[in-house]
């Protein structure tokens, strides 16, 4: 599979970002494209006569810069599918997640915009056989009861052949995919713990205690720990959703 790291994660506090190139094939305009897009308010778009970029921030790190996201940038001749994930994420499921959303979108403007299908079948059969083969037996257990969920994408691989004649199908596919595998990211995500709760916790006491300031340093000098390591877990916890940067 085309994957290219395009950035190498120097410490745990930033994200590893990957690229995937897909051959496409503009039919219209992308000022059609984006018209067609404004409807969905979990993205942004910017198109010119060259291209269309949809971006999509779904979490900021404590610097307030995008730390989870994912990048379509439509050409006229490929779409490169660029996306995030952090060390504590499954670059499996992520990728997962990242293609749900291109198919949703290519949903919407495939009488505008083709993709290679074969490209695009071969991607879909690597990342469902990733995710199926790196099951542990508890996750398998939980797998099990989604196997309608699998069926549908491969019901799903075989609508994209007839994409062109086919779009109004797809789309109701596609939305059906959506709830269901978003329905699955949140199961999976109660399973998930981290090794660093005890710290967390202490964090956020700090925080009500402290009328929701924390000092880095006066925290860390108080529990004899690394400033660092108090930094990276602020923004893993900020990441996370467990507390919030103001200002």
């Amino acid at each position: 599979m085309n994957v290219e790291n395009a950035q190498v994660q120097k410490n745990p506090m930033e994200p590893i970002v990957e690229t995937i190139s897909l051959k496409g094939l503009l039919k219209g305009s992308f000022s059609e494209m984006e018209a067609r897009l404004l409807s969905l308010q979990m993205y942004d778009t910017k198109s010119d006569n060259d291209s269309l970029i949809i971006a999509r921030v779904e979490s900021r790190n404590i610097q307030k810069m995008p730390f989870l996201f994912m990048l379509f940038v439509f050409k006229k001749d490929n779409v490169d599918i660029n996306y995030s994930y952090g060390p504590d994420i499954s670059p499996k499921l992520r990728r997962l997640s990242v293609f749900r959303h291109f198919i949703a979108i290519m949903s919407l403007v495939s009488d505008i915009y083709n993709v290679d299908n074969i490209e695009l079948f071969q991607h879909l059969d690597s990342i469902i056989d990733d995710v199926l083969t790196g099951l542990s037996q508890d996750y398998g257990t939980l797998y099990n009861n989604y196997d309608s969920l699998f069926g549908k994408y491969r019901e799903l691989k075989r609508l994209n052949i007839e994409l062109a004649n086919s779009n109004k199908n797809l789309s109701v596919q596609a939305s059906i995919l959506t709830n269901e595998n978003e329905e699955l990211k949140n199961k999976l995500k109660a399973l998930e713990t981290y090794s660093d709760e005890s710290l967390m916790s202490m964090i956020e006491d700090w925080v009500d205690a402290h009328g929701g300031i924390i000092d880095i340093n006066e925290f860390a000098n108080n529990y004899k720990l690394a400033p660092p390591r108090i930094e990276q877990m602020l923004n893993k916890m900020v990441t996370l959703g467990y507390i919030e940067i103001k200002g």
